[in-house]
């Protein structure tokens, strides 16, 4: 199967894609350190990239009629500054809004699925209308905005078709959306991502999103009751530090949860050298120097290294240090290493990141995490091949 990867950033969701047998048909981005990113792995061979077919520039700019029935799936990410919590809110005021662009893209290409994420803060109270725009444009992507239509003139002409039952006329998609923490699903950072899926509407697929195979509760279980998480790293009792808000969860659990338990920062990378203490260790892996500076201050005090990291962030005007912080049992804190951001967004360790540190940590900040791109991606994969099996025996 066939796929076209949209503003494509450091390549989290699209590694998922491809892990989960995706072949990559194009990876559009328009970054030019992100693509040099790409670039310097697939110059070193590193799978999947070495193989990705990648388009630097504008996807505005791109033609995707060529595709047309030839690519199963559509995915990306549309910038997403106009949405984040920690933006300026302009939505679709903002020319950094690409979700016009995703909708052309799956018009042009007519793919049997999409995959788009975004920020949770689409999903906020204050952009609810034109969240349900962006659904109704993902569903009905033939029904274009006409020339000096407004947005929300465009968004009445969409509800009006959907609530006629006019969906079996021309291309139209199931569309589901829904907010994940990626925590819920083995990721060693909470990080809460609103995901879009959908599938053509004449292939008559059923699909919900995978359940969580992870929990807080039993974190907290293997912490405070059971010590198997202390066990499992060789902490001693006297220096194991519980947070009492596992305490006071435990203390409501009558049994042992039956997810496994959240990911943490020590779990992620307690098998690096610490780069600040060990400098010449940590040198023996890719993107991993110590970055001074890191400072606390009210609101970002950093992550506990046992519990899932906070979620990295790009920043709008540069990295935020708060969020991109370890903090130590003893109290100290430094800034994650690009290496140790890597692994808490769950990249290969023979992936390196090109630019700076604050620029590699932007591209980092911007990511899926690409274990959870891949669950995904083959749950997708799986309902198609399902769906599309009659057609083959033919």
């Amino acid at each position: 199967m066939r796929a076209i990867e949209l503003f494509a950033g450091a390549g989290g969701l699209g590694i998922g894609v491809s892990r989960a047998g995706f072949i990559p048909a194009e990876v559009i981005e328009w970054n030019r350190w992100c693509c040099d990113t790409i670039r310097e792995n697939k110059a070193r061979g590193i799978l999947p990239v070495a193989k990705w077919p990648l388009v630097e520039g504008d996807v505005r700019n791109i033609n995707f009629q060529r595709h047309e029935g030839r690519v199963e799936l559509v995915t990306g990410g549309p910038p997403c500054q106009p949405f984040s919590l920690g933006g300026k809110h302009r939505s679709h005021n903002d020319v950094r809004d690409m979700w016009s662009e995703a909708v052309r893209a799956v018009r042009e290409t007519k793919p049997k699925a999409f995959i788009f994420e975004n920020v949770k803060g689409l999903t906020r109270e204050t952009f609810a209308t034109y969240l349900a725009y962006i659904v109704h444009q993902l569903s009905y992507p033939e029904l274009t905005c006409g020339s000096g239509e407004s947005w929300t003139d465009h968004l009445a002409k969409l509800e009006c078709h959907h609530i006629a039952g006019s969906s079996c006329r021309g291309l139209s998609y199931r569309v589901v959306y829904r907010v994940l923490n990626a925590a819920n699903y083995g990721i060693p950072q909470r990080r809460e991502r609103v995901i879009f899926v959908g599938f053509r509407s004449d292939l008559g697929i059923e699909w919900s999103f995978p359940a969580a195979t992870h929990s807080l509760d039993a974190l907290a279980w293997q912490q405070c009751r059971s010590g198997g998480y202390w066990e499992r790293h060789g902490v001693s009792r006297r220096q194991r530090i519980v947070s009492p808000r596992f305490e006071e969860r435990v203390e409501c659990l009558a049994s042992k949860p039956m997810a496994l338990p959240w990911r943490t920062v020590r779990d992620a990378i307690g098998d690096l050298p610490d780069p600040e203490l060990a400098p010449s260790l940590a040198a023996e892996f890719l993107n991993h120097r110590f970055q001074p500076g890191a400072r606390s201050y009210p609101g970002h005090t950093g992550s506990p290294l046992d519990e899932p990291a906070k979620t990295l962030k790009a920043g709008v005007h540069g990295v935020p240090g708060g969020e991109n912080m370890l903090a130590r049992p003893d109290g100290s804190l430094r800034y994650f290493s690009v290496r140790e951001s890597a692994r808490l967004q769950t990249f290969p360790d023979d992936f390196r990141f090109h630019g700076s540190w604050s620029e590699t940590m932007r591209q980092l900040g911007n990511a899926v995490p690409v274990e959870l791109a891949t669950l995904i991606a083959n749950s997708v994969r799986a309902h198609l091949a399902a769906a599309t099996a009659p057609e083959r025996k033919q």
